[in-house]
């Protein structure tokens, strides 16, 4: 029995439109200038992580009627960012999200085939879903997908565009191609050889019951979240268990959550800094949607520095357009409740608590044991780093915690192979012709 440790796998997600961001440091710079994706993306490839990761934003959202501010920087069409990255990186993977609701197989199976073959094997898509009619008013078909549908419109997407990569042999033979089903009727002839990978790396993100078992059925690499060691052993345990019902094996799925972390010359030093990141990631205007998210209320009158409301959420509300509302509202807003009465935390105190996703604050050190220990009791494979500045958020962690991890033997030196297939030990996919 082999005695090796388990090797974790690294990605850099571009922080681009969201919370995680802290805006008002004097270092953060342009999220759509094409020097601050390739900063980062060179720093992912000089740590030799697997991937750099691309969100994906379809209409700018809206709160209580307003353009939500965070969106007014921009957040520009994934791929053709990652092709543009191509010719300035050699071997860091490029993972663009990319919506299985508003797009069609055989034209998004042709522009991912096409950016492994400009990157000689380095292309994943995100697939992800969307039943928000709000989105789907910006094209055609708005608000068509009943949210039930969207999963099957989803599992019969990547299904066709697999086929479609199938389309071609091996040995550089094109065939004609057909796909009758449920969402798709297609069939000619696909214009791009088969790519340097075989497929495109398939990453999946959700961890609903639905998203889990798309995720064991369809998916290499599954993007969620989870907060504690436990909650992430207890989904691991979950999705790999169901991959044997398709036939899979476990390490044929890599579990990467998205995470963030803060550094310091010390724990303590580290625990200052995170507490003033997150001060600066939630100020009394952000904590109050926050809230408002949950209860779907305008809760404006409130004071973000006093208890929760008293008020239950609304279920139905439209006051934000164009976000997830994860979860039950009532449940989430119990469980907010209950941690303000335990802990005396008020409404901006608790969202700076409940918002946060899975941190690694510490030393270098600390956080290169504390990675290896999620690993090691899996609870992951791996992690997609989140950082909070852009574009420069990146280099200290390479500078600092990857020397460590190569250390303790739990993550590569170099790359050992030219594909994202290969850094993240997965098999090209056997052609089905």
């Amino acid at each position: 029995m082999s005695t090796a440790p388990r090797q974790l796998h690294l990605a850099a997600h571009f922080p681009g439109v969201n919370n995680t961001t802290v805006w008002a440091d004097p270092r953060s710079r342009s999220q759509i200038d094409f020097s601050s994706f390739e900063h980062l993306a060179r720093t992912a490839e000089r740590g030799t992580f697997d991937f750099f990761f691309l969100a994906e934003g379809l209409r700018l959202r809206e709160h209580n009627g307003r353009i939500h501010d965070l969106d007014v920087v921009g957040r520009p069409e994934s791929l053709t960012v990652l092709a543009a990255l191509a010719a300035v990186t050699d071997r860091l993977g490029l993972a663009a999200t990319v919506n299985t609701t508003f797009n069609e197989p055989y034209e998004l199976a042709r522009r991912l085939a096409t950016l492994d073959h400009l990157s000689e094997g380095r292309a994943a898509w995100n697939a992800v879903t969307s039943s928000d009619a709000f989105t789907g008013e910006n094209f055609r078909r708005g608000g068509y997908l009943d949210r039930a549908d969207r999963y099957t419109r989803a599992a019969e997407f990547v299904a066709t565009a697999r086929e479609l990569w199938d389309a071609w042999t091996p040995d550089g033979t094109p065939r004609p191609f057909r796909h009758q089903g449920r969402h798709f009727a297609i069939e000619g002839e696909f214009t791009v050889p088969r790519s340097p990978q075989g497929h495109p790396v398939v990453i999946q993100a959700g961890d609903s019951p639905e998203g889990r078992e798309f995720a064991a059925s369809a998916a290499d690499v599954v993007f969620t979240r989870h907060g504690t060691l436990e909650e992430g052993r207890a989904f691991y345990a979950d999705v790999k268990a169901r991959l044997a019902r398709y036939g899979r094996e476990p390490d044929e799925l890599k579990i990467m959550p998205g995470v963030t972390f803060v550094l310091g010359d010390s724990d303590a030093d580290a625990q200052e800094r995170a507490a003033e990141i997150r001060l600066q990631q939630v100020s009394p205007q952000n904590a109050l949607l926050a809230l408002e998210q949950v209860w779907g209320r305008d809760l404006s009158s409130y004071d973000p520095d006093g208890p929760l409301p008293d008020i239950d959420p609304d279920p139905e509300s439209s006051l934000v357009q164009g976000r997830v509302r994860h979860g039950d509202p009532f449940a989430v807003a119990a469980r907010w409740r209950a941690l303000s009465e335990e802990k005396g935390l008020s409404i901006r105190q608790t969202v700076i608590e409940t918002t946060g996703r899975q941190s690694f604050i510490g030393s270098p050190r600390t956080v290169a044991e504390r990675l290896t220990e999620f690993v090691a009791a899996r609870a992951a494979d791996g992690f997609i780093l989140v950082p909070h500045l852009t574009p420069g958020g990146l280099d200290d962690f390479v500078d600092l915690v990857v020397p460590l991890l190569r250390e303790r033997g739990v993550f590569r030196s170099a790359y050992t192979g030219p594909t994202l297939r290969s850094h993240l030990g997965l098999a090209e996919p056997v052609w089905k012709g």
